[in-house]
Parts: structure tokens; sequence; C-alpha cells
């Protein structure tokens, strides 16, 4: 599954509608001040001929989506159903499946990099503000009321990217802190669950967020998710449960699973590359050599070094 990144968000949502799409890129992103840009959503369903959705995918941005209307978002074990008024915060953290069930669609979004807001402009990192963090729920279901006070934010931000002030993006910046800070304040829609589907789901977001993590391309690129527990905690459910429901959908727990997956790689690091073993062992998670070593034994009978001496034969 490959990523989706903020030059191919604007062809996937405008396509067409928007020919000069390399000229506005390269006009607009500045590694400065990182990206930022913000839609009306009327506005894209009257341009769009197809009914914009939002699949699974590895988003490499942010976004928050101020929604008037039917819509089905589905994310881990979930399934949210918003029947009117609601705002949404997604990361790339958190991959999730978007779906309108109406056509009459209005609102408003926006979408930036992390880049857009440093650590330092914000006192912490992004994804660790409640509202992004991969352990919250991040859909708030609002009155027609709230809809508006947020709507009035957006339209700031319509009326300032549209201005020629010298410093906008620092406004800007406030008008999405001031919408986060919103945000947290309100309290999340609750799931409707459907035990068969939500088992399919949970699989198939297990398997993204652990295919997301290779191939392991250089020494630096460390696994940063290497145990059950750290698979559990980004999609929002127990170890336990996710266990269960894996070996219900694939026959093998979560650490077979991954365990095959390290082999896998590990495999191919051993037989495509000139790095050391010691190297190999410590980008696949492993502190210690010895541990990778019995590890691989236990898979193929054979230790790292006689596999690739094989390879070689």
């Amino acid at each position: 599954m490959s990523s989706i990144t903020i030059k191919e968000f604007y062809q996937e949502i405008l396509g067409q509608t928007c020919p000069d799409i390399d000229l506005f890129l390269t006009e607009n992103i500045n590694k400065d001040i990182g990206h930022f840009n913000v839609f009306d959503i009327s506005e894209i369903y009257r341009a769009c001929k197809s009914k914009p959705e939002m699949p699974y995918n590895r988003r490499t941005y942010y976004k928050i989506s101020l929604i008037k209307g039917q819509n089905r978002v589905e994310y881990a074990d979930k399934v949210i159903h918003i029947e009117d008024c609601a705002i949404l915060f997604a990361s790339p953290k958190v991959p999730y499946n978007y779906t309108n069930q109406c056509e009459n669609q209005s609102g408003h979004f926006c979408v930036f990099t992390k880049d857009f807001l440093p650590t330092a402009k914000i006192g912490m990192e992004l994804d660790n503000l409640p509202v992004f963090s991969p352990q919250s729920d991040f859909i708030f279901q609002i009155s027609t009321e709230q809809f508006q006070q947020f709507e009035a934010i957006f339209m700031k931000m319509h009326e300032e990217i549209k201005s020629d002030y010298l410093y906008k993006y620092d406004l800007l910046r406030h008008y999405v802190m001031e919408l986060i800070h919103s945000g947290q304040k309100l309290k999340p829609i609750l799931p409707i669950e459907n035990n068969k589907t939500a088992a399919s789901r949970t699989t198939t977001l297990f398997i993204e967020l652990l295919e997301r993590q290779f191939p392991i391309e250089n020494r630096s690129h460390l696994l940063k998710l290497k145990t059950p527990a750290d698979y559990a905690g980004i999609l929002g459910v127990h170890v336990n449960h996710l266990n269960r429901v894996l070996k219900e959908t694939t026959g093998k727990t979560t650490g077979e699973i991954i365990g095959s997956r390290l082999y896998q790689e590990a495999k191919m690091l051993l037989s495509q590359t000139q790095w050391n073993i010691s190297e190999i062992a410590f980008t696949l998670g492993f502190e210690e050599v010895a541990h990778f070593s019995n590890f691989f034994k236990k898979h193929s009978q054979l230790s790292p070094q006689q596999y690739r001496e094989l390879q070689l034969v």
C-alpha cells in the first residue's frame, strides 16, 4: 500500500479540476512554513464528477474536517455513523476510511504537513496532542451552534489564505490551533460495531501498520512497532483482543504474524545487502545479536551466517 503525499492528495481529490497542480504546489510549499491549504466541501462536491471518498491509505499529512451531512467513518475496530454535524481530526498515524452517505454534503477541511506546526510553536509534539494521539478517538459530534462556531474559524482561514498579508501563515497557524483546542474540549462519537466486520477491519489495519515499516532500506531505518502491545496501542484495542481477532481471522497469533514478517525481512537483508549481522539485528529491533541468531534459527534451522553463505553458493 503506497503512501499518499500532499501532492497525491490534491490529485486524488481535485483531479482534472486543478490542472495547474504542479505549479500550485511549487509556489505554495515552502520548507520554512510547511504546507497548508483549506477547502470548501460543497465546492469540491460540485467540481467532482464522482463522490470524494477517503480509502484506507498511509497519509503523510494532517487533516481537520468540519462535516455536515450523513457519513460513515471506519478505523481500528470501530464504525462511526455521522448523522448531521461533526468535526474530524486525522493524523498520519491513524488510518481510516471515510465514505459519504448522502448527496447533500457541506462544510470545510484544511490539510497541513507536520512542518506547518513545528514543535517549538505548539509547545509539544503534534502527535502527542490528544486529538491526534493514536490512542484517542478523533471524531466529534457537534451541535448546529458548534458547527457555526467552527465554521467561523474556517471562514477566516479562507479569507486569510487568499490575502497578500506578509504574515498570513502565522495567523493560519493560530486558526489551526484554535480548531485543535476547541476540538479537545469535545466528547467523541460512540462507535457502532459489528463483530464480523470489526474483526476484518482490525486485521486489515494491523497488516497495514505492520507492512508500513517495510522494506528496510538503510541502516538507520529502525522499527518503531516491535511487540503486539505496540500495535494494539496504535489500533486502540487491548492486546488480548487484538490477539484473539487475528487468531480468528488468520489462524495465527499477533506475535506469530510479526515474527513471520521479521523473518522474511531478515532473509532479504541477509541475501541482498552487505550489512553485517549485527547491523541487520539492530534494524530489526533486536538489542543483542544472540537474540537475533536464536530467532532466525527458530524459523530456518540455520544461523544468519549459514543462511547468507548458502545464498552465495
